[in-house]
């Protein structure tokens, strides 16, 4: 997520060149030169002392956590954690609008406290998605270093963090039970009548769903084939099962393009993996709250469990049936037993 965000905040002007290009956790950034760095486990932070002017600031990149379910749950957190209870600040922070950004959603805030008796500021950006929630905080006491804040805060870009799968072979005890569809479930297609995923040329489509004891889903569809990009499609988000019937409530959901990665043989020729290289572009996909009803499918001549959603109406994120005539209305997704069969995401 390149230049995630801008302070909303009017700024002074201040001049302070940025160096090379550094990562913490899942911030890439480039770091201020001639700032001091002070690495924690935690917490990354760049100091600024003007001694002539008596001036200060300090700017810290936060280790993620585990995010709340929502922005403005996470915001709450990280601001009186980070913020409140750091520099006991006791009035409510003046608040930007959350936005969203590439399947994320961001909201800044800003307040006052006294520090050595004179007035500084806080100010706080807190970006949530993807199960994730990451803050950066910057504190001074001259409002002459926001312009350089707020150019700082342009260099960023952050990286999703990996989807990460259990062991399938943890997941093997409930694939025959009819009441659970916890596990990991895929399909292969070679076509999909989603306008967003079908690049109109000769390919196909692995679809993989994994739902989580712990009421979390994650949704993955990625596109194979000649040409040398890669198109990615990812949602996550929450359900809940009632009876034979399993509602998605997804949080986020974007649709990338990666060129593939590669490799220079001797004598300058491109060999073009599987893998993906740099992210071209990113956008938003609907989120589509949907119920399906759903059962599972044994089939012993292949000895391979499915779970069978079942809809009224084909939907963006799964694509055309693949049930044919035995099973209208339906996707069929096979119990994912092999880490071989699972969607890559790198």
């Amino acid at each position: 997520m390149k230049h995630i965000i801008s302070f909303c905040f009017f700024c002074a002007f201040a001049v302070t060149a940025f160096a090379q290009k550094e990562t913490f956790d899942l911030i890439t950034y480039t770091a201020p030169q001639n700032w001091t760095k002070d690495t924690r486990e935690t917490v990354v932070s760049y100091v600024n002392i003007n001694t002539k002017k008596k001036s200060w600031c300090r700017i810290s990149i936060y280790k993620s956590t585990t995010s709340k379910g929502n922005i403005e749950s996470d915001f709450e957190s990280e601001w009186n954690t980070l913020v409140a209870k750091e520099y006991k600040v006791t009035e409510a922070p003046q608040t930007s609008e959350a936005v969203e950004a590439e399947g994320r959603k961001v909201k800044s805030g800003a307040g006052k406290f006294i520090f050595d008796n004179a007035n500084a500021t806080a100010l706080i950006t807190t970006i949530s998605g993807f199960e994730r929630c990451v803050s950066v905080v910057a504190v001074t006491n001259d409002q002459e270093y926001l312009s350089f804040v707020q150019s700082f805060m342009e260099t960023l870009e952050m990286k999703a963090p990996a989807i990460k799968v259990q062991p399938v072979t943890t997941q093997q005890s409930t694939i025959n039970d009819p009441s659970s569809v916890i596990g990991i479930w895929g399909k292969t297609a070679t076509k999909n009548s989603s306008g967003d995923m079908d690049n109109g040329l000769h390919g196909y489509f692995k679809c993989q769903y994994m739902f989580n004891k712990n009421g979390t889903y994650s949704y993955i569809s990625r596109v194979f084939s000649y040409q040398p990009e890669i198109i990615l499609a990812k949602e996550s988000g929450t359900y809940h099962v009632n009876g034979n019937v399993i509602t998605l409530i997804p949080q986020s959901s974007i649709i990338q393009k990666w060129s593939k990665g590669y490799t220079t043989e001797t004598g300058g020729r491109k060999v073009y993996l599987d893998k993906l290289g740099t992210l071209l572009s990113s956008q938003n996909r609907p989120l589509e709250k949907i119920s399906y009803r759903f059962n599972k499918e044994y089939f012993s001549g292949i000895q391979e469990w499915n779970l069978a959603l079942h809809a009224d109406k084909e939907t963006l994120r799964d694509g055309p049936f693949n049930g044919g005539n035995y099973y209208p209305n339906t996707w069929l997704y096979k119990a994912i037993v092999s880490d071989e069969f699972l969607v890559k995401t790198e």
